[in-house]
């Protein structure tokens, strides 16, 4: 749950990245590198518990689904949060400059 959630987070991120035409302006490539990051991460993961488990890690519990999937959800967020607050640093639309 958790590799499928951050994985879709970053194909729509990626998405984003590719037909957005200010991509640099908005530093999308860090946010599109936090979220295939973490999905290449968790991949990784996923096989080291695949090769401990074996067949059993494809059916988890209830409660181990809901625990990835507000994980993933968390990850999401403070991905976002990250991203946005190297806007707010960069100023892009030169914001802060016209409240000085």
């Amino acid at each position: 749950m958790l590799i499928l959630i951050v994985t879709a987070a970053a194909v729509v991120a990626t998405v984003i990245w590719y037909f957005c035409e200010k991509r640099v302006e908005y530093k999308l490539s860090n946010l599109v590198l936090m979220y295939w990051g973490a999905a290449i991460m968790w991949m990784v993961d996923g096989m080291f518990a695949y090769r401990e488990l074996g067949s059993s890690y494809f059916t988890p519990a209830g409660a181990d689904m809901i625990n990835d999937a507000f994980l993933a959800c968390s990850v999401i967020v403070l991905g976002m949060l990250i991203w946005m607050v190297s806007l707010l640093i960069s100023d892009p639309k030169g914001v802060r400059k016209r409240l000085k």
